[in-house]
């Protein structure tokens, strides 16, 4: 059987891993692209956030290639993402479309649910659930490894003498991770890829700016939506620290109800569910200015209704707080040279600042 699964971030190395691994080819899904988002964008409303957009196109793409099964994740609370599995589904299958949706709710909310489809994924590939569990613990080793890895390329990347030296071996990382199979391969290719970058020639008696990046978990975490902001803020010889990364979140979303100390920070400006990440976003702004950052990028899908509340809250944050917040709202016509101009725009700002603390 041919299953696919969305494209996020670094994720999809892990995933592959998951999939063939239970006997199942994995279809990849490719890089987001322009073909992608046009994709998307011919057959969604046109209200529809990017994510939405690009998930559908990304489907499409791999479908083309024979896919029988889509996994997806769902999701709980006033947030429209909660739904868009299924109408990714209705419109896939309007189009001709002959494939399974698998969508995967959070399994504090129904545990039997969770188990009863995970059987579904497992039962045609003849494993079992022994052999799931040996499979599953390693592919989250591959998963920490390659947020692990991810966060210090961009703790180094604002230090690199030569531009571009960090992606450059990041890409070699990430491709020795690929390449583990087993958690001691892991474990090795997590420890050379820290040798590998820990190696880059780095400016010395530096000190950078450090920028926090909040927002909407898909536009934070794939590079394609967000116009590698991450990468150029590090090019441009800025620090980025992200909020969100795949292990955090699932540790956080389905293991255990975590992110206490987000909530708890953001409680006096908001303390009512408005789905996605709106409380964390202005909990999360609040923690980076408690922790001397010098600004906060917030990250976010045009028409996403709970950034865009927490976007009516940043303001009076920022003031208290002391912490410039610059937004970034997201969809198929931002393009790269504005968004460019609009974080140099940021960095001279916090230079300036920083400059006046100094005096």
């Amino acid at each position: 059987m041919k299953v696919s699964f969305p494209h996020m971030g670094t994720s999809h190395i892990a995933f592959k891993h998951l999939i063939e691994h239970l006997g199942h080819e994995a279809v990849v899904p490719p890089n987001p692209s322009k073909r992608t988002l046009s994709l998307g964008v011919q057959h969604s409303p046109e209200f529809a956030c990017i994510p939405f957009k690009i998930l559908l196109g990304s489907y499409l793409e791999v479908l083309e290639q024979g896919t029988d099964m889509i996994i997806s994740s769902g999701g709980v609370g006033p947030c429209r993402a909660g739904i868009y599995g299924l109408l990714h589904e209705k419109i896939l299958k309007s189009l001709g479309y002959d494939f399974e949706m698998l969508i995967f709710e959070p399994p504090l909310r129904g545990v039997g649910d969770f188990i009863s489809k995970i059987g579904r994924v497992i039962k045609p590939g003849g494993v079992g659930w022994i052999e799931f569990i040996r499979v599953f613990k390693i592919t989250w080793k591959k998963l920490l490894a390659l947020d692990e890895t991810e966060i210090l390329s961009h703790r180094i990347r604002p230090y690199e003498i030569t531009k571009g030296e960090t992606s450059r071996i990041f890409d070699q990382c990430l491709y020795l991770i690929d390449q583990a199979q087993t958690q001691g391969e892991i474990e090795e290719a997590k420890i050379e890829s820290e040798r590998k970058l820990n190696a880059i020639k780095q400016k010395e008696g530096y000190t950078p700016l450090k920028v926090g990046i909040i927002g909407e978990i898909y536009v934070v975490l794939e590079p394609f939506i967000n116009l590698d902001i991450e990468k150029t803020f590090g090019e441009m010889g800025v620090e980025t620290h992200r909020s969100i990364y795949l292990t955090d979140w699932t540790r956080d979303n389905t293991v255990f109800d975590g992110e206490k100390n987000i909530k708890k920070a953001a409680e006096p400006h908001l303390n009512q569910l408005i789905g996605g990440h709106g409380i964390n976003s202005i909990g999360e702004t609040i923690l980076y200015a408690k922790n001397g950052f010098d600004g906060v990028v917030q990250l976010a899908p045009f028409t996403c209704i709970p950034e865009i509340v927490a976007k009516s809250i940043l303001p009076e944050v920022s003031k208290k707080f002391n912490i410039p917040v610059m937004t970034i709202f997201l969809d198929e016509q931002t393009g790269k040279a504005g968004v460019q101009t609009r974080v140099e725009a940021f960095v001279d700002l916090l230079e300036h600042k920083r400059r006046g603390k100094g005096a």
